[in-house]
């Protein structure tokens, strides 16, 4: 048994060494691509070479930009399907100092030293591909027009570049959002965590996109070429594509905003999905050699979700809703015994009854080793979304119709892992900022019931508005579960801070009507939830994307071949420039979509025989509401662990100071100006042992 898991775990590192090499290698082409020695040695030859009848002139690229990202992802969930049967968890001491918050301002939000590093390097590689581009260009001018003033032409020179160098924000654009990303997992990132990082390059490639505009027409406008706004050349770029695409684009941007997302949040969402025209357009605009550069986000993107459709497609089998008086609903939902997550994972479900368009995150508070055929979700009634939900619940509702997709979240739980193990474990919520702290906790409570496993103390210290909102610490241990099996050697401590009342309110929280359960008569075509192709099913992911690559591969060689090859020879000079670009699009979109569906629906019959086992085993089962002397246990664990404070805040300083364990894991969610505090608290360096600890819980 160990020489089979030794060999396992060379295996994993060969594997991080090959992706380690093939990414390095990558990022060096980027380096030289704007140099000298690329345009004048490197590219002839590799153009003599590598351009075919089969791929035409896009072959170079295919082979230098698009391939080693293909490949890393592909091979990407080879690797994490072994990291997850080894049970390892890569994670280092030495890694401590780089993920300390080094900055934590309003714009950026809490900035770790290892992100500011790797932003740096990133500008680093703007600049230097700027300076390059306009290195190279201003050493062999070329005047566009008779007449043209040297200063005219550099103007147009330094536009170009500006949208080159957008290309490259737009080659890292799409891998934050891919929720079932294979990339994302192997640096250590999850799509939560990694969404300011998308938000970021959307900004950076805005500015340059839009600076990229304005110079042309500018330049336009002061050589008397306005009428070049209406072009689309048959041969060369369609300037007309790129307009429309920056209108797409602009208004994507506008309202992405802070201050327009917060306040109109559906014209955000319902906009964002122009993004869908503005790659299109985008495409059209930059043609197949640039696309071909940012093929790999785009790619995996598209198979993420469109994999995402597939799954909501499926309504999942909602049994019951406890409703708590702080207008908080714990919705739980049936789920096949394979569904495997962790903590601090998300779930986004869409009730059609309260809008058919939005889809909303929550974490998932329920453990997949202590309720084994239980997901658990609670919505907290803050937004008008949520509070309409809560009417829907509180009716006399006989069944709720739910779309889920997911869950997303971590490939590991870091913070309770061997060798990252905390002596205390501090977490520091605001309002409905525990619901992630709930899984952490359930996940010790099961760690805890192991032989020879040592878990944290916890140390839990919450905010709430008022009183009523107390309830929600109800949650923190799950009714379903045997108060025997709970370990008493889990030390918990809660320290609950009500800001808005200064003594304790004459309201009884154990009447019979405080908390109520709804329980559901689900349809039966309403399926438990079950394990999507990902993170539950690596295999799956990875030869959806090899096959589906090589398919794209193999039909774009076709249509080259036999049908542009004869019109054009390679001269890029007969044929439609446009038409290029939309065959690359449709086969891209074909050979996903194909892939994609018979991979889902192959592993969707797997599940249903799954599922067809579990019901007929609970099929003489009916849900019965919980004894009451049951569900008081858990109230009574709280009572004795948690102290209230009424009309004061968290002296959060003097809280941690206070922590004297020597390693301190410090977990916050909550509002900005809390979860900033907590971060300029741990990076003061007052204070060594402790450990904040960067995870995301807020998009």
């Amino acid at each position: 048994m160990v020489s089979v898991k030794g060999k396992r775990m060379g295996s994993l590192s060969v594997l991080r060494m090959l992706f380690l090499v093939v990414f390095i290698g990558w990022v060096l082409i980027w380096i030289m691509l704007p140099t000298t020695t690329y345009k004048q040695k490197w590219a002839p030859d590799l153009k003599s070479k590598l351009t075919s009848t089969y791929f035409g002139s896009q072959g170079t690229n295919l082979l230098l930009f698009t391939f080693p990202i293909m490949f890393i992802a592909a091979l990407g969930c080879v690797y994490l399907h072994l990291e997850k049967r080894s049970q390892s968890v890569r994670t280092s001491r030495r890694l401590g100092f780089w993920k300390k918050p080094v900055v934590v301002l309003a714009p950026m939000g809490i900035v770790t030293a290892m992100e500011l590093a790797f932003a740096a390097m990133f500008i680093a590689l703007l600049i230097w591909s700027l300076a390059n581009y306009l290195h190279v260009s201003f050493g062999h001018l070329h005047m566009h027009r008779k007449g043209e003033k040297v200063w005219q032409a550099k103007l147009r020179s330094i536009s170009l570049r500006l949208g080159y160098i957008g290309n490259i924000s737009w080659a890292f654009l799409f891998f934050p959002v891919t929720r079932g990303s294979s990339i994302l997992p192997l640096v250590g990132l999850t799509s939560e965590s990694s969404i300011k990082y998308h938000i970021w390059l959307g900004h950076l490639s805005m500015v340059l996109f839009s600076a990229h505009t304005v110079g042309f027409i500018v330049y336009w406008a002061i050589t008397h070429q306005m009428a070049q706004m209406l072009e689309w050349s048959k041969t060369w770029v369609s300037n007309v594509a790129g307009e429309i695409a920056i209108v797409f684009a602009l208004a994507i941007w506008v309202t992405s905003l802070p201050r327009v997302r917060r306040k109109m949040f559906e014209v955000f969402l319902y906009t964002h999905h122009l993004y869908i025209l503005y790659i299109f357009f985008y495409v059209l605009h930059v043609g197949v050699g640039y696309f071909c550069m940012i093929i790999p986000g785009i790619f995996l993107f598209v198979i993420d979700r469109y994999l995402r459709l597939l799954q909501s497609r499926q309504h999942a089998k909602l049994d019951s809703a406890r409703l708590l008086p702080c207008g908080t609903a714990e919705l739980n939902f049936s789920k096949t015994p394979g569904l495997i997550y962790n903590p601090t994972s998300i779930l986004f479900i869409n009730v059609p009854s309260v809008s058919k368009l939005q889809w909303h995150p929550f974490t998932i508070t329920s453990n997949c080793d202590m309720e084994a055929d239980k997901l658990s979700i609670i919505v907290k009634s803050d937004g008008s979304w949520s509070q309409k939900l809560y009417k829907e619940l509180s009716s006399s509702l006989d069944r709720l119709e739910v779309s889920v997709e997911g869950p997303y979240g971590p490939s590991s739980s870091h913070f309770l892992s061997t060798d990252l193990r905390h002596d205390l474990l501090v977490m520091v919520s605001g309002g409905s900022g525990i619901a992630p702290f709930i899984s952490i906790i359930r996940e010790i409570l099961f760690r805890s019931t192991k032989q020879k496993t040592r878990v944290p103390a916890i140390l839990l210290i919450c905010a709430f508005r008022n009183s009523a909102d107390l309830t929600m610490l109800e949650l923190l241990l799950p009714i379903s579960v045997n108060p025997t099996e709970i370990s008493h050697d889990v030390q918990l401590q809660i320290e609950a801070y009500i800001t808005r009342e200064k003594g304790h309110p004459n309201i009884d929280y154990n009447a019979q009507n405080s908390t109520r359960t709804v329980w559901f008569n689900p349809d039966p075509l309403d399926s438990p939830i079950f394990a999507s192709i990902g993170p539950n099913s690596w295999l799956w992911l990875g030869a959806i994307i090899s096959s589906s690559f090589v398919m794209f591969l193999f039909l774009l060689g076709i249509v080259t071949r036999y049908y542009i090859y004869p019109i054009d020879h390679n001269t890029d000079e007969i044929y439609q420039f446009s038409y290029r670009c939309l065959w690359d699009i449709f086969l891209v979109c074909v050979c996903i979509f194909t892939v994609a569906s018979i991979g889902f629906l192959w592993q969707k019959k797997e599940n249903m025989k799954k599922i067809q086992n579990l019901q007929m085993g609970s099929s003489t089962a009916s849900p019965k509401p919980v004894d009451r002397e049951l569900e008081s246990f858990p109230k009574q664990c709280l009572l004795q662990a948690t102290n209230v404070h009424y009309g004061a805040r968290p002296d959060l300083k003097k809280i941690l100071f206070e922590c004297k364990a020597s390693d301190v894991g410090v977990l916050v969610c909550g509002p900005k100006k809390m979860r900033h505090e907590i971060a300029r608290i741990c990076s003061s360096g007052l204070a060594n042992n402790l450990h904040f600890e960067v995870i995301s819980f807020n998009w």
